[in-house]
């Protein structure tokens, strides 16, 4: 006896071919149109299926198989009733394919579990529509936040008490004696500011004077060669060149060494003690401001809304108060060190000048290297090699 599933097929071959055109042209009719798949690509956005289709997917969703049985067999998990070969039907008997049974791709699906109580998914991170936000970002984008009120109401604050102390409407703490002592570093920095201008012209000046000097000397040198009856005259010219250029060029070293020194004292030690002193005034420009919020909040009404606002009036207050104390100290200690110093270098910086100088002018060529000795000031020979690593 011959096996059944063995024996070849009996029915019409057109009447399959019409089942399929027919599944197929439900499929069609029942599935979105064009219009729809193009605005869910260039949108990201997916439109809502047709009536019929959510019509059939529904009872699909609930668990029915074509036949009408309960799907809580092998496949009642996934909601749905397959059929011979995996094919999933509706209540009414049409074939869905698999583009029928997944999420559309454009959707929000849940890192959280699905079962999850809202408030307590909420609580997680999670946003309403699905997406994952993370605990850090909101912290972080909270604190930002924060950061530019505070900014906002400091600025407002400080430009307010700064033009109503312009327009004399409102009072400033003033310390008499620090305020001197600022105004004298000041000044000195300009002082000081106009005698490094005055030294580096008068460096440059020089420098050129000994280059000139230079040139004349190798023109006297090369004249005494070309012309034998003055040759004696031109030598000796040429020697007094080339003594006035190495002493020149002593000279000139002691001159860019006072410079440099200056130069320091001047545009970063100084410096350094007024970027202090602008802090302080900042400081107390919010101090002030904050002072006369904190006073204004004193002397008003005592209702429980103001009570609360008191307190935070002063607490601020508190706060820039001992920042102002506290730069007040730094810039007092700073000026104090300042002076001190400033009167070292300045010291060996005058006397460094003026024995250059009256050393080189009076032709005492001895005592201008004996200068440069004491200062422990080397000079840089143009043809000089460069010292190893290891020398320096």
């Amino acid at each position: 006896m011959s096996d059944p599933s063995r024996q070849p097929h009996s029915g019409p071959p057109q009447q399959d071919d019409d089942n399929f055109e027919r599944d197929l042209q439900e499929m069609l009719e029942d599935g979105p149109s064009i219009n729809e798949i193009t605005s869910n690509v260039q949108g990201g956005t997916p439109n809502s299926v047709s009536a019929k289709f959510a019509e059939q997917v529904g009872p699909f969703s609930a668990g029915s198989s074509p036949g009408g049985a309960s799907s809580a067999g092998s496949g009642g998990g996934a909601g749905g009733a397959a059929g011979a070969g995996g094919i999933l039907y509706n209540s009414s008997g049409t074939r869905l394919t698999r583009s029928y049974t997944l999420p559309p791709a454009t959707s929000n699906v849940p890192l959280s579990n699905s079962g999850q109580h809202p408030t307590s998914a909420g609580s997680a991170g999670s946003s309403p529509n699905g997406d994952f936000v993370p605990k850090s970002m909101s912290l972080s984008a909270q604190n930002k936040i924060e950061t530019i009120r505070e900014w906002s109401m400091n600025t407002f604050k400080t430009t307010k008490q700064f033009l109503s102390e312009r327009f004399g409407k409102a009072t400033r703490t003033v310390d008499l004696e620090l305020e001197a002592s600022i105004e004298a570093l000041r000044d000195t920095q300009r002082k000081y500011s106009n005698l490094l201008r005055l030294a580096r012209a008068m460096t440059s000046h020089f420098y050129n004077v000994v280059q000139t000097q230079k040139l004349l000397g190798e023109s006297f040198s090369e004249l005494s060669q070309k012309s034998p009856e003055l040759q004696e005259e031109f030598i000796y010219n040429c020697e007094t060149q080339r003594t006035l250029v190495k002493n020149g060029e002593i000279l000139l070293g002691a001159l860019n060494f006072f410079i440099s020194s200056v130069n320091t004292l001047c545009n970063k030690t100084i410096e350094d003690t007024l970027m202090t002193v602008k802090q302080y005034e900042a400081a107390r420009l919010e101090y002030d401001a904050y002072r006369c919020d904190f006073e204004a909040l004193e002397t008003g009404p005592r209702e429980a809304a103001t009570q609360v606002k008191l307190q935070e009036g002063r607490k601020k207050f508190e706060e820039h108060k001992s920042k102002f104390e506290r730069l007040r100290g730094d810039v007092q200690i700073k000026i104090k060190f300042l002076d001190e110093n400033r009167i070292k270098v300045m010291h060996k910086q005058l006397l460094l000048f003026h024995n250059a100088i009256s050393a080189y002018f009076s032709g005492n060529a001895s005592a201008l290297e004996a200068t440069l000795k004491q200062f422990n000031i080397q000079l840089k020979r143009p043809n000089a090699e460069k010292p190893s690593w290891i020398e320096s």
